[in-house]
């Protein structure tokens, strides 16, 4: 049975999730805020000259200046001169909205004018890194495809097309599920007719199908990403998020740990229960990089997880790991600032506060005892934070034979 604990402050909660990842390099995931973003950079293409054509069909000459005039200061750096006007889509939107009664009003309508402004508010959400869900997306684009249709523009079919296959995804989201819901509620001793061999419908590594396959390869390590070493699927975030299928215990465990960060509630402390393989590593890695300062939009697949929690964007805090099996209670541990570190709990202090952290605790680091009520001084100093202890049981069993004072740490 493999252990491990997931700190935010303290109290105990049991949790199971068992995630899985998919290797599939042909495979690359696109974000619904990659979609939006694309979206709004085809809206810029197809709004651009209608919008210049407009207002030079009313002021003539002057069309420039009196554009300036119904925008506001943001907008007017971006603008830039009469001769090579730099639009982007939120200086488009914001002129469409403000010189609408004198210029726009006579070709558009009340149902384009509505379309403008919930475009205007998309574009703020996806300027600011907002998640978009898989319903927000489609809606989105609906939108554009709509106001780009209304001008004339050609873009239009292209966003339509995107529209589309989100809603292929989205289909084929919810065909998986219906068949995962039919599978458990009926379960056949005897195989299926017609059900392709795996080979056929998963295509494995490289390295496992050209027979060079190496466990340590492929192994989760939580030491080894926290120190920037191992494979991308596990160190990067994005790379990470792509390749792994987010259960509905994976899923509780991310929204609970954002609310917790959040100060929107949350449990302090979960322990994380799972037979051996059961993926207790790979969801301490699936905390780890959540909080890593990535944007949300950045994050591929997290969508259903902040939409959760009901949060919008990450909260920052200060990442710990600490792995029994990588620290020696016997042997002092010198940092790259100077700092030396004799227990868990100088190592704990360190990666919170550095040597600042590491002075709170120094009687107790060096005569190998508990800090006691000093942790609760040091989590209010460095919160919030994000508290990873792998491989305990490990590090306690070293105590009994560490010479000297180590065995009074607990």
């Amino acid at each position: 049975m493999g252990e491990g604990r997931v700190g935010f402050d303290m109290i105990q909660k049991s949790q199971d999730s068992r995630p899985f990842a998919v290797k599939n390099p042909g495979l690359m995931a696109v974000t619904n805020h990659e979609r939006v973003g694309k979206a709004l950079e085809m809206l810029t293409a197809g709004l651009r000259p209608f919008v210049e054509r407009e207002l030079k069909s009313t002021y003539q000459q002057g069309w420039f200046e009196e554009t300036r005039r119904a925008m506001g200061s943001s907008q007017l750096q971006l603008l830039g001169n009469a001769d090579a006007p730099q639009w982007d889509v939120a200086a488009l939107l914001a002129a469409l909205w403000g010189q609408w009664e004198p210029v726009f009003r006579k070709t558009l309508g009340h149902a384009e004018r509505s379309l403008i402004s919930e475009l205007r508010t998309v574009r703020n959400h996806w300027a600011h890194q907002r998640p978009f869900s898989t319903d927000d997306a489609c809606r989105a684009l609906d939108t554009t495809s709509r106001l780009l249709t209304a001008v004339s523009a050609p873009e239009a079919g292209e966003v339509e097309k995107l529209k589309l296959e989100l809603l292929r995804v989205r289909f084929d989201e919810q065909v998986r599920s219906e068949k995962r819901k039919a599978a458990a509620t009926a379960v056949e001793s005897a195989g299926v007719a017609g059900l392709k061999p795996w080979r056929e419908v998963v295509t494995p590594h490289k390295d496992v199908a050209s027979g060079k396959y190496q466990q340590a390869e492929f192994a989760a390590d939580l030491w080894q990403v926290h120190t920037g070493e191992g494979s991308d699927e596990y160190r990067n975030p994005t790379e990470f998020f792509r390749r792994t299928f987010l259960t509905q215990g994976l899923r509780d465990l991310l929204s609970g740990a954002l609310l917790r960060l959040s100060g929107q509630g949350g449990d302090p402390v979960i322990e994380l229960q799972t037979d051996f393989g059961g993926g207790k590593t790979h969801s301490m890695l699936a905390l780890y990089h959540l909080f890593c300062g990535m944007p949300a939009a950045e994050l591929p697949g997290l969508e259903p997880v902040f939409q959760k929690a009901g949060v919008n964007t990450i909260p920052k805090g200060k990442r710990v790991v600490i792995v029994g099996n990588k620290i020696s209670p016997g042997s002092p541990n010198r940092k790259p600032d100077g700092t030396v570190i004799k227990t868990l709990w100088g190592e704990l202090a360190w990666q919170l506060g550095g040597k600042e952290g590491c002075a709170m605790v120094k009687d107790d680091d060096e005569r190998a005892t508990s800090p006691g009520d000093t942790l609760r001084l040091l989590f209010n100093k460095y919160a919030p934070c994000l508290i990873l202890i792998d491989e305990w049981v490990a590090y306690a069993r070293q105590l009994h034979d560490a010479p000297g004072p180590a065995g009074r740490q607990f």
